[in-house]
């Protein structure tokens, strides 16, 4: 083995040279700064980014901003609209009706293949299924009929706990809200367990009903998630309750 020394003479050039080691620089700041721009401002490019953050103080070449700005892929076009940022919501048990609902979309197959959903409308207070509506589309304005059918019934809560669906995120939707004054409590993305109620209730029905039973129409299903509901609210014993149904347990 041939030393350092001898090879460096060889090829002459100095040993502080063949011994250099190139540090890589430390990027982090302006990750972080790229990341804030880039979150509270989705739709802006590189050279708005450049010139926001000289405007910060922030002053570094250009094109080592931009190797940062590509190594983290914000070259490519962003075209997902972003949902805004969601704050975690304590779950907690009301201590009276009509104080916080939970609602939610589950989906299943009918025999011939064809797809429906299903929208479930519960009170947290005491696990009451307030509304299924089954059909093969439930946009928003769906929704809000469904809530305006309650609302003829009963009390409107002052919160509804909903996911980031498309159909929850609907200006109608926040609008009729806004109307009736109601909160709705976003949970956080990929977050279920901050809508615990409603996806409790959802097992229990995927469990009780839909895998148990072949539907051959929409009306079946309806019929049969009547009678389902029915027995739920006024029959069925909760551990949860004590093990009485939400009908033993109006105040």
């Amino acid at each position: 083995m041939m030393s350092q020394r001898k090879a460096s003479h060889i090829v002459r050039i100095p040993r502080s040279t063949a011994r250099y080691t190139k540090r890589p620089a430390d990027d982090s700041m302006l990750i972080a700064a790229l990341t804030e721009l880039t979150q509270k401002h989705p739709a802006i490019g590189f050279w708005q980014c450049h010139h926001r953050l000289r405007m910060k103080g922030v002053l570094v070449n250009h094109k080592r901003l931009y190797r940062v700005y590509t190594s983290m892929h914000l070259n490519i076009r962003r075209r997902a609209k972003r949902l805004p940022a969601r704050v975690k919501q304590a779950l907690f048990r009301p201590a009276t009706p009509d104080q916080v609902y939970s609602i939610d979309f589950m989906h299943d197959t009918l025999w011939d293949g064809r797809t429906y959903r299903l929208l479930n409308v519960i009170d947290d207070y005491n696990r009451e299924v307030l509304a299924i509506e089954v059909d093969t589309s439930l946009p928003a304005l769906r929704v809000i009929r469904v809530l305006e059918r309650i609302k003829s019934v009963r009390p409107l809560p002052k919160m509804i706990r909903v996911d980031n669906g498309p159909e929850f995120v609907s200006h109608k939707l926040d609008q009729w809200c806004r109307d009736n004054g109601i909160t709705l409590a976003y949970i956080q993305p990929g977050k279920p367990t901050q809508n615990a109620y409603v996806e409790r209730f959802n097992g229990s029905m995927r469990r009780e009903l839909l895998s148990a039973y072949v539907f051959r129409t929409l009306d079946e299903v309806r019929e049969k998630a009547e009678e389902w509901m029915d027995d739920y609210n006024n029959h069925r014993p909760h551990k949860a309750l004590g093990y009485r149904s939400p009908a033993q347990t109006q105040p």
